[in-house]
């Protein structure tokens, strides 16, 4: 269902674009995290909700056996690819970019480097899941990187880091 409505939300845009002779510049963000997002909303960020339970001295609960795969993208970097988006000649029109950082990582490994970061317990693998969720998510960002001449530039140790010295104590 999740997929289903993002799909249906492109062709909008692409319907309203064409029909306004607009441009359209369509973009799949991976999962995005960073300073300002919020710290207790599992559904937009399971990055930030990590880190705050790995400061809290909590052990990080990891879904599944925790290798699924996800692509984390930091802020930034989507904000540079949102902006390059702007300046590309027009012509006809773009296939969705995916935004991402082009590596991913499973999610406990994710956990365990929060959990280190911050000398918190261990990640606790829980063999629970939520139904919908895919197993793996990465992005292809080959096109983008050509198309918009953009390129991640925040490693995931480094956004990391940045993420968890803004959080809120």
């Amino acid at each position: 269902m999740y997929a289903a409505t993002k799909l249906a939300q492109e062709h909008l845009v692409s319907a309203w674009c064409l029909a306004m002779g607009v441009r359209p510049v369509l973009y799949r963000l991976q999962n995005v995290y960073g300073p300002g997002q919020s710290p207790t909303n599992s559904y937009t960020g399971i990055v930030t909700l990590f880190a705050r339970l790995a400061r809290s001295g909590a052990a990080i609960p990891v879904y599944e056996d925790g290798l699924m795969l996800r692509d984390f993208v930091y802020i930034d970097d989507v904000a540079a690819a949102l902006l390059a988006g702007l300046d590309v000649a027009p012509s006809r029109p773009d296939p969705p970019y995916d935004i991402g950082s082009g590596s991913p990582v499973t999610v406990l490994a994710l956990a365990q480097t929060l959990a280190a970061r911050v000398d918190a317990p261990a990640p606790r693998v829980t063999g629970e899941f939520r139904d919908g969720d895919v197993r793996h998510a990465s992005a292809t960002i080959e096109p983008a990187q050509l198309a918009l001449a953009w390129r991640p530039q925040v490693r995931l140790a480094d956004g990391l880091a940045r993420l968890v010295e803004w959080l809120p104590e």
